[in-house]
C-alpha cells in the first residue's frame, strides 16, 4: 500500500458548492488581500496557499468512496458512493487504452450512499475489466442488483455490466489475502448492519471505519474497537455528529463523532486520525471548524503519549503512507 486517495467524503448524500458559496469564498479572498499587490500567479498562488481551507478551497460533495493505491493493475476500492464515478475515470486514465483491470471494492453497508456511484462506474462497463465486489452482508448482490430495476434506473445491471461484476461475501474476522494485501471486516454498529475493514501490507495498516456508533458505556465494545484499530498508520473514521448530537438527538442514528474518534485512536496508539463522511448540512468552514476544534483537544489530551495527528478528509485528498 502507497497511499490512500478520497474521492469521496459526505455522509447520507451528495451535496454541491452553490454559487453563493463560491462567491462567499470570492469575497473572502478579496477582503483578506485588500491593499495588496501581486507581480505574479505565483505571488497570487502563495497568497492563496496561506488562506484558511475553507476560504481557498472545499471538502467537496460526493458520498463515500476510498481508494488504497497498491500500484499496477489491481485497485483497492471501499464503497462505491457517488465517488466512484471519477475515480472510474482517473483509473482508466492512469493505464493505456486496453489494460486488462482488476477492482476489489470493499463495501461498509449498502445504505444508497455507499452503493449509488455503481452505475456509473465506468471502469465496469469496459470487456477484459474485473470488478470483485466484497462485502458481509448477506444481501449484498441483491442490494447492488435492486437500485437498478424499473422504474429507479433506466439499464439494467446485467446489460450494464455483462456479467464483469463478481461477488464475493467476507466472514467477519477471517482475513484475507487480495491484491497482496490482507484484509479483515469487522461487524459495527449501524442500522442494517456495517463493516469496517483493516487492511495490512509491508507493515502499513489503513483502517477504513465508516457508519459506526460507538456507545461510550459499553467498554468491550470499545476494547473491540481499540484492538481492531491498534498501531494503524491511518484510520478513516466516521466523524458525523458531534458528540452531544452522537450521544442524545441522534442517538442510535448510527454516526459517531469526531471526540469518540479522538478517544479511539489514541487508546489504540494509531499514528493518524482523519475525519470521514462528513454531515452534508455542514458548508466548508463548518468542517474546518470541526478539525481545528479536533486537532486541539488531541493535543490537551494526549499526556506523554505521542502525537495523533489529525486531519478532515476532502474530495481529492491524498495521504501518504
Amino acid at each position: 500500500m502507497k497511499r490512500v486517495r478520497f474521492w469521496g467524503t459526505r455522509g447520507s448524500l451528495p451535496v454541491a458548492l452553490t454559487a453563493a458559496g463560491v462567491r462567499a469564498k470570492q469575497l473572502a479572498a478579496l477582503r483578506a488581500a485588500a491593499g495588496r499587490g501581486f507581480a505574479s500567479d505565483a505571488e497570487i498562488g502563495a497568497y492563496l496557499d496561506g488562506l484558511p481551507f475553507a476560504a481557498r478551497a472545499t471538502y467537496g460533495g460526493h458520498t463515500s468512496c476510498v481508494e488504497i493505491e497498491t500500484g499496477g493493475t489491481e485497485f483497492l476500492l471501499c464503497d462505491l458512493g457517488s465517488g466512484a464515478r471519477p475515480f472510474g475515470l482517473a483509473a482508466l486514465a492512469r493505464h493505456p487504452r486496453g489494460t486488462a483491470l482488476t477492482f476489489h471494492v470493499f463495501m461498509s453497508h449498502l445504505h444508497w450512499d455507499h452503493i449509488m456511484g455503481l452505475p456509473f462506474f465506468v471502469p465496469g462497463f469496459i470487456p477484459g475489466n474485473r470488478v470483485v465486489i466484497y462485502g458481509s452482508h448477506a444481501g449484498l448482490e441483491a442490494a447492488l442488483l435492486r437500485q437498478q430495476e424499473p422504474p429507479s434506473f433506466p439499464v439494467g445491471f446485467d446489460t450494464l455490466f455483462g456479467g464483469r461484476v463478481e461477488f464475493v461475501h467476507l466472514e467477519p474476522g477471517v482475513a484475507r489475502e487480495v491484491a497482496g494485501v490482507r484484509v479483515t471486516s469487522m461487524l459495527q454498529r449501524h442500522g442494517g448492519d456495517s463493516y469496517g475493514y483493516r487492511f495490512e501490507s509491508q507493515g502499513r495498516t489503513v483502517i477504513y471505519s465508516t457508519d459506526s456508533e460507538h456507545p461510550l458505556a459499553e467498554a468491550e465494545h470499545t476494547e473491540r474497537f481499540v484492538e481492531f484499530f491498534r498501531a494503524a498508520d491511518l484510520v478513516i473514521f466516521d466523524a458525523m455528529y458531534s458528540l452531544a448530537d452522537s450521544i442524545s438527538v441522534k442517538a442510535d442514528w448510527g454516526h459517531s463523532s469526531n471526540v469518540v474518534g479522538v478517544e479511539l485512536c489514541q487508546l489504540a496508539q494509531a499514528r493518524h486520525l482523519c475525519l470521514f463522511h462528513h454531515e452534508p448540512v455542514f458548508d466548508d468552514a463548518a468542517i474546518d471548524s470541526v478539525l481545528a476544534e479536533t486537532r486541539r483537544l488531541e493535543e490537551i489530551t494526549r499526556g506523554g503519549a505521542a502525537p495523533l495527528r489529525v486531519s478532515a478528509a476532502y474530495d481529492g485528498l491524498e495521504i501518504e503512507l
